[in-house]
């Protein structure tokens, strides 16, 4: 029963690449059957594998399609540019099936090259911990932007920290600063220790394993975290690719700010005096949020959009 199972998946992915003299290229069907008997190049292999990809509802198939190709030939995807017409062996189309074939499946394009480019560095990214977001890299840009005097000599913990993004780039912009990385989860603290290793930051942060702030000592200018704002209600709402993130680093309850929530009411025995908070939030959570940290006696509260428009970022002050 596996074996025709297995048949049938890669009947229902097949490829059709032109063959020698064809000049037509045929949608990719097959994933498993980029051209074995047929010479094929770049240009024929990006068309096929981005019709595929577009058959699988894959969001900007054609740059998924270069991302993989780039990374099987180890080359920058601009420099496919200057190759169209180079005829592919199959040494470089056995590794592509398999990556065209889980990518078509949903699995995050970013768990499949193992890295992710944020702020201007790149850092190893798998199902240990959340793939970063551009929402994330706005954060830090925000705290770069409009706080950079301020913190530059400041002690800051990243609460949530992942895979390290937040952490170490702030490590690497304020040289001066102390930082922390909290998470709960083992595993994303073994990958942000693999990025600061890769970074060369390993000194710079110290990651540490806490539910929120319990294992971290006081004593805080910055407290910055992108915590689970999901609602276990939208889990059905969620794409195929962002459900390969560990539920962990998702779901937050029913409501979805419920950590954020929580982070709110404990986190001001660990700030210093006018000790700011930076999170960032899910959407329709501001207005609930804001209240809380009115009634928490926070102050200087303000709220900035993402790109899109949406207001997911909340600042506030305490003491």
């Amino acid at each position: 029963m596996h074996e025709i199972h297995a048949m049938e998946c890669l009947k229902e992915v097949r490829c059709a690449i032109s063959v020698a003299n064809s000049s037509q290229i045929k949608p990719l069907r097959n994933a498993h059957d980029l051209c074995l008997t047929c010479q094929v190049t770049v240009l024929e292999v990006l068309q096929s594998t981005t019709a595929y990809f577009k058959k699988h509802n894959i969001e900007s198939s054609r740059l998924n399609a270069e991302h993989l190709l780039a990374h099987v030939l180890g080359r920058k995807r601009i420099e496919l540019y200057l190759e169209f017409e180079r005829q592919l062996t199959e040494l470089e189309l056995v590794p592509l099936r398999e990556l065209v074939k889980r990518r078509g499946a949903g699995e995050p394009l970013q768990h499949l090259l193992g890295t992710i480019e944020f702020c201007r560095r790149t850092f190893r990214c798998d199902k240990r911990a959340l793939v970063p977001r551009p929402e994330t890299e706005q954060l830090v840009e925000l705290l770069i932007s409009h706080f950079k005097s301020k913190i530059a000599y400041s002690r800051m913990v990243d609460v949530g920290t992942g895979s390290g993004v937040i952490a170490l780039t702030l490590a690497a912009e304020f040289p001066n600063a102390e930082i922390v990385g909290a998470d709960i989860s083992e595993d994303a603290l073994m990958l942000a220790r693999e990025n600061a290793e890769r970074l060369g930051l390993v000194d710079r942060v110290r990651f540490l394993r806490s539910n929120l702030l319990e294992s971290v000592q006081p004593g805080f200018d910055v407290i910055v975290a992108n915590l689970p704002y999901v609602s276990t209600e939208n889990r059905e709402n969620l794409s195929r690719e962002v459900l390969h993130d560990p539920e962990v680093t998702l779901f937050a309850g029913p409501r979805g700010d419920e950590l954020v929530q929580e982070l709110i009411a404990h986190a001001p025995p660990w700030l210093r005096p006018g000790g700011m908070l930076a999170m960032e939030i899910g959407i329709g959570q501001s207005e609930t949020l804001v209240a809380t940290l009115a009634e928490k006696n926070y102050r200087d509260i303000w709220t900035e959009k993402d790109y899109s428009g949406v207001i997911r970022f909340l600042f506030a002050r305490y003491g």
